[in-house]
């Protein structure tokens, strides 16, 4: 319960789309072909992402500023830069960037819970920003930004890969033009996570960071964790789990496919953390069931290898309009992956496949989400995005909605779990394959026991809970916030 509060009655009701507008050309005393000065803030293993796709946008674009709270990649990202002839301020507190009258955009490669905060800040100082997945910590944080995108008309866009993928729009048209009627989707995020290890005390504060800065909004407590850094994605004061790290990807070409401008209706999620004993309080092992207006969609996480001692990953398998199993395996240890069932076979990927998994058709095509970024800001329209601000957050809420289910819940034994999945199209099969998986390395969930979440249902239009379980969920619709690090009310 760290970190999330009630949200009060007053803040219910909040429509689900707010006026559009279009955000102003970037506004330069120079020629209007001069280049778009972009800084990046977070410089590990994102932020250099972010950092080498602006660099080879050289005709556009020139990265004016850099920032980060630890001088140790800031001087690292600064060295390379001066090597390379580019003269970019180098910044520690993102809020003196934020000052700098000379940097039009800015890329947020924070931690989850600096997310929202940079960016209405970055909105509140005329900066147009492009913000990494999963765009907020929390559902009222991604209301917020979108408040702040619209009142200052900015241009922001949240970093979710697929939208700037140049197959996957045409795929998920063939297949909602050709292959009928959708009739399940199964969602995995299969990628190999080690342990954090188990402090005894206060980890260890690199003496290049600032704590301080680094820790941001979160509560003023020593480091609950041995590392510092990445690590944070593994305990809900920080981050989000598996399903807000790589799951909003996958989650948004779901809707996407599924023709959605809102997030599931009902949800229930079922996991915990198995295999290693550490720091961290999010499950390893999940499986999440939504119900999208009669369509299943069941996305399912796991950190363990195929097999003890193998780092590589599950196939994702699923079960067609006709009854034939279909694997799609990989080689790596990583699997994120998705597959839209209809009635006349699937989308996966940027691919479609007939019923007995055979292939139809291809889409080829690859991310390109800073450069969508960089066309938009030329333009300075809104509808030039590929995935503004509103379509990230509706797309968050997704992961949000089923981790909150996650919270709510208690641990059960099995045979408990087993009876409740029953109730559910296509979570019991899932559910039996993640048995067999945990077996596999010698984990028995008859002895262990599982958390099995709230069925919550979710009010899209209202960004709240109803029903029975609706006042308990809503106590974690938002987060806690320390001075001067508060996530306004009023953007």
């Amino acid at each position: 319960m760290l970190r999330r509060k009630f949200v009060q009655t007053a803040a219910a009701g909040i429509p689900l789309i707010l006026a559009a507008g279009v955000a102003p050309a970037i506004a330069r005393d120079r020629s209007p072909n001069s280049k778009i000065n972009i800084a990046v803030a977070g410089l590990r293993g994102i932020g250099k992402s972010h950092l080498s796709s602006y660099l080879r946008q050289s005709a556009d674009v020139r990265v004016a500023a850099i920032c980060d709270c630890d001088t140790e990649p800031l001087g690292e990202v600064a060295k390379y830069l001066d090597g390379k002839g580019v003269a970019a301020k180098s910044y520690r507190d993102i809020r003196r960037l934020f000052e700098d009258k000379n940097v039009d955009a800015v890329s947020i490669c924070l931690p989850n819970y600096w997310h929202a905060l940079a960016t209405i800040w970055g909105c509140q100082a005329g900066k147009h920003i492009c913000v990494e997945k999963p765009v907020s910590h929390s559902i009222w944080e991604g209301r917020q930004m979108v408040a702040a995108a619209r009142k200052y008309k900015r241009l922001v866009q949240a970093d979710i890969d697929s939208r700037s993928n140049p197959g996957l729009g045409p795929a998920i048209a063939y297949a909602q033009e050709h292959l009928g009627r959708p009739i399940y989707a199964s969602i995995v995020g299969y990628k190999r996570r080690h342990s954090i290890g188990l402090s005894r005390g206060p980890g260890r504060i690199p003496p290049t960071c600032d704590y301080d800065l680094h820790s941001g909004p979160l509560p003023a407590t020593p480091l609950p964790r041995k590392e510092l850094h990445y690590d944070w994605h593994w305990q809900w004061l920080s981050g989000n789990g598996e399903l807000g790290n790589n799951g909003p990807h996958q989650l948004d070409i779901c809707r996407r496919a599924l023709g959605k401008n809102t997030a599931p209706a009902r949800v229930i999620s079922l996991g915990g953390r198995f295999g290693y004993l550490d720091d961290g309080n999010v499950p390893n092992t999940q499986i999440v069931w939504y119900d999208y207006d009669g369509v299943p969609v069941v996305f399912e996480s796991r950190a363990l290898g195929r097999k003890p001692g193998v780092n590589i990953m599950d196939s994702l398998t699923g079960v067609t309009a006709t009854g034939k199993v279909v694997s799609h395996p990989t080689s790596g240890t990583s699997n994120c992956n998705l597959c839209v069932f209809f009635e006349r076979g699937y989308l996966c990927g940027n691919s479609i496949f007939d019923n007995d998994g055979a292939p139809v058709k291809g889409f080829p095509g690859r991310s390109a989400s800073q450069r969508a970024f960089v066309e938009a800001l030329k333009t300075g329209k809104q509808e030039d995005l590929r995935c503004d601000i509103l379509d990230g957050h509706i797309s968050a809420n997704i992961s949000h909605i089923g981790n909150i289910s996650h919270q709510t819940g208690e641990h059960v034994g099995l045979d408990a779990a087993r009876r409740k999945v029953k109730s559910f199209p296509y979570l019991e099969r899932v559910f039996a394959g993640m048995e067999k998986h945990l077996a596999t390395h010698g984990i028995s969930l008859e002895k262990e026991g599982l958390c099995l979440g709230r069925e919550l249902t979710f009010d899209s239009t209202a960004e709240r809970f109803t029903g029975t379980h609706g006042d308990f969920a809503n106590l974690f619709l938002r987060d806690t916030y320390r001075p001067p690090f508060t996530v306004p009310e009023n953007v």
